[in-house]
């Protein structure tokens, strides 16, 4: 059976659930129902924002089927982090890709384009993360596509949007964090711009995009019609800074001015920020600078009553604080600050997070495996009815579920 043959196969019919889906039993010990069960997306995403945006609707019980190109698939498959491999994919391919299955098709080529379309009038949700443009070439954009299934929900993620100047740049993480000004808001006034160590955007592009498709599933079962849902890397950085863009727009004379190195957030005073103790750090977020000197015995603070003052003298503060925590351990001073319900907390270390009793109690790990791929790897942080939503199976083998 030649691949279109194979995709065709599939596509005539209502696929059935395969084995190794979300586990129908969670916390407690009836059934889950759960609430995407029935739905099936196809997933035509590469890399981290399209693909964790089905796997959180695989988490909730859809059927997740990826469309890879043949021979190479999915370039996240050889993007290793940390250069880790599992098996012949990479440990984070799997993190973002578990519980999902794979079909090779090549778009360019009529053939399978026509069983891929044909899999798409059957489908409840399309996924797509190309550059602008790409989909309508192909044919498969939202308008050629709801001619084919006027009931599909349409999600689509891009770096910058269809338009303006940044529409053709690399839709990268790193790359929009730049742009959307991040960079300039970490870090303390002598440091160049300091981007998050992590692939924030894409994240948080994944959640929006997922939560978008959601709500058009809703819709549909109200009107029957489908729809169209669009975000993108960098309006998802902007969102995130709702606070700083709101203020700013409505007064210009707001500017960011990043403060000392202690300070945590531009624009709260002291004491909020992150403090070396004598064996690691301490975060102390907002508290009454008087309340935080009498505990700590720095009666310079104790005096301060008028919260302008925590602005003005913000850097006198924190150091002041930061002189007194060096003199014990941070758990010391946990102790103290925690008797007295300051909003505070220890900055862990990865190593002290993956062995503090707290990670443990939120049970907020998987195991993964099937073939030669075995790994512990993070579950959904979505729990529905009480239950946690686990599943068991890796990401799949390029192809593994063309026949």
């Amino acid at each position: 059976m030649t691949v279109p043959e194979r995709l065709l196969s599939l596509s005539k019919q209502r696929p059935e659930p395969v084995e190794g889906g979300p586990e129908r039993v969670g916390d407690q010990d009836e059934a889950l129902d759960l609430p995407l069960e029935g739905v099936t997306v196809l997933d035509f995403s590469q890399f981290l924002a399209g693909p964790v945006a089905a796997l959180r609707l695989a988490d909730l019980g859809a059927r997740v089927i990826k469309i890879e190109r043949p021979g190479t698939g999915d370039l996240g498959r050889t993007l290793a982090f940390g250069g880790r491999m599992a098996g012949a994919s990479s440990m984070s391919f799997h993190a973002m890709n578990r519980n999902k299955e794979s079909i090779t098709a090549d778009l360019k080529d009529p053939a399978d384009l026509a069983a891929v379309r044909d899999l798409v009038a059957n489908a409840d949700v399309m996924i797509q993360n190309f550059r602008p443009g790409v989909m309508e070439r192909i044919g498969l954009d939202h308008a050629s596509v709801s001619k084919i299934n006027p009931k599909i929900i349409y999600g689509s993620v891009s770096g910058y949007g269809d338009a303006g100047p940044f529409k053709d740049r690399p839709g990268q993480d790193l790359l929009a964090q730049a742009i959307s000004g991040l960079p300039w808001l970490n870090g303390s006034r002598d440091d160049p711009p300091v981007p998050v160590g992590l692939s924030v955007a894409d994240h948080l592009a994944s959640c929006h995009l997922a939560q978008g498709i959601t709500a058009l599933l809703v819709r549909r079962y109200r009107t029957g019609r489908g729809g169209l849902v669009q975000t993108s890397l960098f309006e998802s950085l902007l969102d995130l800074q709702f606070e700083l863009l709101t203020t700013r727009l409505n007064d210009p004379t707001v500017a960011v001015q990043r403060k000392g190195p202690r300070s945590a957030h531009a624009f709260l005073p002291a004491p909020y920020g992150i403090y070396p103790c004598s064996d690691g750090y301490l975060a102390i977020a907002m508290n009454p600078v008087p309340t935080i000197g009498r505990l700590l015995g720095l009666h310079e603070l104790v005096s301060m009553t008028d919260p302008s003052g925590w602005w003005e003298r913000q850097e006198e503060i924190e150091e002041l604080i930061a002189d007194r925590l060096r003199t014990d351990t941070r758990d010391a001073w946990l102790a103290l600050l925690d008797a007295e319900d300051v909003w505070c907390a220890p900055v862990l270390t990865l190593e002290e997070l993956i062995g503090h009793e707290g990670f443990a109690a939120i049970a907020m790990t998987q195991q993964i495996s099937a073939g030669d791929v075995s790994l512990t790897t993070t579950r959904s942080p979505i729990r529905v009815d009480g239950h946690r939503l686990t599943s068991a199976r890796p990401g799949p083998a390029l192809g593994e579920h063309n026949r």
